[in-house]
């Protein structure tokens, strides 16, 4: 039953408050004494509260002010008074339904490895686009997200550079969801003065057009000389810099100088002939820029612990007319940087694990699944998510999407895998899986008979630990 007066509603826990036109809300409260909650409200805008165990589901006009807690606060929102910040974890809650985690999912695309899909210009940002609005969380890296020119916001996907993404994959580090990061901007000495303007207008057209927070930008003291080439043995793409010295002693200018919190680099990469990318523009082969960029941004996480994209700059290309729409995005303009600047903006930032009060933080241990190329699952990412001890994430290996890797989930020795031929198949396994739902009920002859195990009757062991227990006491309790 729901008491209400002029000021004060109160319901029992898990009932459903349609408390109208409510607005401020100045305390919502779970009362040391427990069995109801408390909303003591003023004015207009709140319109429907869904209150559970732990979990609180608001509208989408729901509008909190002044927010405060009394007693215990639920373990994920511990320490949040932030009104927005307390909002979107509530939602987050809200969609897995009462008593439920909220579903996590990470998704992959090895960077310079050919894949059909999310190995050109952006190409798997429509995977995961519908991924996040299967998961309550989706974590993937900017492989994934870039496109270029081109981006997509996406309010429940935590952007995540690749050497980030394997720390949190191995416990190291969490992923703390942010409102914004203040970005700053790295420009290579070696790139050529027209270029740098072209750059620079990119970033202030963002700051401008998008309103991101991108503060200051400084050139390296020497060009990078940027390295990039196939490697024979696996085929992927990588590189290295001549200066990695040169790029972070830019950074830590950066950080010293306009407390950024993330920062985006752009360098000279050399040019390849029309000839070597006709492959590539075809949506074919492999992307030989890819390694290298990952090799950048990795240096600058690893050496500062802060999120970093790469964007190349590079020269116009002539105009082809027959360009594969996958590689498309890197034909409409002068410049990488836009997807960069916007994926940092709101990138999570990251916390080592022996800081673990930070509210909201995502850890490895809430990872429900994990989505990779079929034969891309030798990643140290994939590998320490998948081999962790306990409850062990679903691995969903997509065949479609081939790379030139040979890294099956049966050479790697995985165990929850399930094989899909396309994202298609994977998105609908997530949502199976998400709901509590064997995703093999849902297939024909996806259920056989149940498998008996056979109890051994010989077991000296197990006589031995039941020697003496059939005159033990037995403790009874009323819980059951």
């Amino acid at each position: 039953m729901v008491m209400a007066s002029s000021s004060v509603l109160r319901a029992p826990i898990g009932s459903i408050l349609d408390t109208g036109r409510i607005s401020s809300v100045k305390d919502f409260a779970s009362p040391p004494s427990g069995g109801y909650v408390q909303v003591i409200s003023e004015n207009s805008l709140v319109n429907s509260l869904k209150v559970g165990l732990s979990c609180l589901a608001l509208s989408e006009k729901a509008v909190l002010k002044g927010v405060r807690w009394k007693g215990r606060m639920p373990a994920r929102w511990n320490g949040v008074h932030q009104s927005k910040r307390l909002v979107a974890h509530a939602r987050a809650l809200g969609s897995s339904g009462i008593g439920q985690k909220p579903y996590t999912g990470v998704m992959i695309v090895p960077t310079g490895t050919g894949a059909t899909i999310g190995g050109f210009a952006g190409d798997s940002l429509p995977v995961a686009r519908a991924m996040s609005s299967v998961v309550d969380c989706l974590i993937t890296h900017p492989n994934v997200l870039n496109g270029a020119m081109l981006h997509w916001p996406m309010a429940s996907t935590l952007y995540v550079e690749g050497y980030a993404l394997d720390r949190f994959a191995e416990g190291y580090w969490g992923l703390q969801p942010v409102h914004q990061n203040r970005v700053g901007l790295i420009l290579d000495m070696g790139i050529e003065e027209e270029l740098i303007q072209r750059h620079l207008q990119v970033a202030d057209a963002t700051r401008a057009t998008l309103g991101l927070p991108v503060l200051e930008y400084t050139i390296t003291d020497a060009p990078l000389q940027v390295e990039k080439w196939l490697d024979p043995r696996t085929g992927t793409s990588t590189g290295r810099l001549g200066r990695p010295d040169s790029l972070l002693r830019a950074v830590e200018t950066l950080m010293k100088g306009a407390s950024v919190d993330a920062v985006a680099v752009v360098g000279r990469f050399p040019d390849d002939s029309v000839d070597e990318l006709v492959d590539y523009r075809q949506g074919q082969g492999v992307d030989v820029l890819a390694g290298v960029e990952a090799v950048i941004s990795h240096m600058v996480v690893k050496e500062f612990g802060i999120p970093c994209a790469h964007a190349p700059a590079l020269s116009p290309l002539p105009l082809d007319a027959s360009i594969s729409p996958r590689s498309a995005a890197e034909e409409i303009g002068y410049t990488f940087l836009p997807c960069v600047l916007a994926g940092l903006s709101k990138a999570p930032q990251f916390i080592e694990r022996t800081n673990r009060s930070g509210a909201g933080t995502v850890w490895a241990d809430d990872v429900d699944c994990v989505v990779v190329p079929a034969n891309a699952c030798g990643g140290e990412g994939t590998l320490a998510l998948c081999r962790k001890s306990g409850r062990k994430p679903l691995l969903i290996a997509v065949e479609e999407n081939e790379t030139v890797l040979d890294d099956t989930p049966e050479k790697m020795g995985l165990v929850n895998v399930v094989r899909v031929a396309n994202y298609w198949e994977a998105i609908g396994v997530i949502a199976a899986h998400k709901a509590g739902v064997d995703p093999k009920a849902l297939r024909r002859s996806g259920v056989s008979h149940l498998h008996r195990l056979e109890t051994p009757r010989h077991a000296e062991a197990s006589r031995s630990a039941l020697k003496g227990l059939e005159k033990a006491p037995i403790a009874m309790t009323g819980v059951r």
